[in-house]
């Protein structure tokens, strides 16, 4: 059967609206396509309908305030308007429990709605990460308890999110799709829609499961480079070796089809793939008898790392002659990553965690997080501006490298801080001659790895 009609222009629904469903609706919608969103949280369809974006992604708030208004996009609570859809995008969260196992509430939840409210012909393109068999054995039953038939009556395809936050809107733009679908009819559907939807490339799958399976195995990959990378900064530091340099230097060995690439080593690995993903892929190997050595060492690692950071700057403080119970740090970027205010498990709260169990001040400051966001992930609110986070700061800790940071005159800074202040470089990768110049202003500088 046919399940995508004949013309350059589709009406979607799109199931979801977190990080992932609202950047594929409103580029969708960019793109002259009619939207339907659909979520369960009302305060959620309430702001994008006013045109407020609660997700810090570049881009993102400009193309809402650009089509929130268009009389082709209608953001809503009702599950039965997605009846009118050609097109049917699920991006609803699929977290695990302390286990690694998956917790598949939202997807049941999703897919119920949807069997009570499908008509034939529609296409329904799962983009969730969940354990490979999942949509075979979970998703397309429940969708078939409405009556109709997968297959005959409507196509189910799986094609992973790959998005990063901070280019999202870039990376929809650009990446090639992946497809897998539960026939060849569905799977030709999807490539159709996607290269017509957004113009982008498209990469075909043999079933489901190898399109479940890339997406876990892409997160797992780059969970355990992290390892790697935090590892060797580990060795790096007490060998007196400059991590970046070895790894500018070790990446340009060519292997493969590509070149040896080790990340860069952080404060800490956050967000909600990398640090879920990993365990999903470990609970669903164990239950068909595998067990992956690789999944709960480099989980290890990286949780290690918050603590690793904190006991820098506790170490430095005692090594000014600084009782840690007296001293105050400023915490400058609170999320998980550069360029974003996502506090999904940031590495930065651990951190902040086991500073104040040493007695430590903290003052929090980050310009893509709102003073309530923070109180709830760290117990107490942001302050407005560098000068007053840094105001009589004994180490002045950098754990996310926000564009908004870039130009922090550290010589300006020194007016406000004690003397003998550390610089944590949690996360900007300063060049050396940053560091130097650091060292001429009197901070003391600590790397990870350098």
């Amino acid at each position: 059967m046919r399940f995508l009609p004949d013309r350059k222009k589709y009406t979607v629904a799109i199931i979801g609206l977190g990080h992932v469903g609202s950047c594929v609706s409103l580029i969708l919608a960019d793109r002259g396509h009619e939207v339907i969103g659909v979520d369960t949280d009302a305060a959620l369809v309430g702001e994008l309908r006013g045109g407020v974006c609660r997700f810090h992604e570049p881009g993102l708030a400009e193309l809402l305030e650009r089509c929130h208004r268009l009389p082709s996009v209608r953001f809503t609570a009702d599950h039965a308007e997605m009846s009118a859809a050609d097109v049917v995008i699920v991006a609803v969260g699929t977290p695990v429990d302390e286990s690694g196992a998956f917790i598949d509430t939202q997807l049941r939840g999703a897919c119920k709605e949807l069997s009570r409210h499908l008509r034939r012909g529609q296409l329904l393109i799962f983009k969730s990460t969940v354990p490979p068999g999942t949509t075979r054995e979970l998703v397309i039953p429940l969708l078939e308890s409405g009556g109709l038939s997968c297959g005959e009556d409507f196509g189910v395809v799986f094609s992973p999110e790959r998005l990063s936050q901070g280019t999202a809107l870039r990376e929809l733009a650009e990446l090639p799709v992946v497809v897998g679908g539960s026939d060849r009819d569905a799977a030709e559907a999807a490539e159709e829609f996607w290269r017509t939807a957004l113009g982008v490339g498209v990469r075909s799958c043999a079933s489901l499961e190898t399109a479940e399976m890339i997406k876990i195995a892409s997160n797992w990959w780059i969970d355990h480079n992290l390892a790697l990378a935090n590892e060797l900064a580990l060795v790096c530091s007490q060998a007196g070796v400059d991590m970046l340099d070895v790894v500018a230097a070790t990446n340009d060995l060519p292997k493969g089809g590509g070149r040896v690439n080790i990340l860069l080593p952080s404060v800490g690995v956050g967000g909600s793939c990398l640090t879920k993903d990993p365990w999903m892929a470990w609970s669903s190997a164990r239950r068909r008898g595998v067990e992956l050595r690789t999944v709960p060492t480099a989980r290890a690692v990286n949780d290690g790392m918050p603590g690793y950071a904190a006991s820098l700057v506790l170490d430095a403080l005692r090594g000014a002659g600084k009782d840690p119970g007296g001293a105050r740090v400023a915490v400058l970027g609170l999320a998980f990553k550069n360029d974003t205010g996502d506090l999904r498990a940031t590495p930065v709260a651990p951190m902040v965690r086991a500073l104040r169990e040493a007695g430590v001040r903290v003052a929090l400051h980050d310009p893509l997080v709102s003073p309530e966001a923070a109180e709830q992930v760290f117990g107490s609110p942001s302050v407005p501006d560098v000068e007053e986070a840094v105001r009589d700061a004994d180490c002045i800790a950098v754990t996310a490298w926000h564009r908004e940071f870039h130009g922090i005159d550290f010589a300006e800074l020194r007016r406000y801080t004690r003397p003998d202040c550390a610089v944590l470089d949690g996360r900007a990768y300063f060049p050396r001659e940053t560091i130097e110049r650091l060292g001429s202003l009197g901070y003391t500088y600590l790397g990870i790895g350098r």
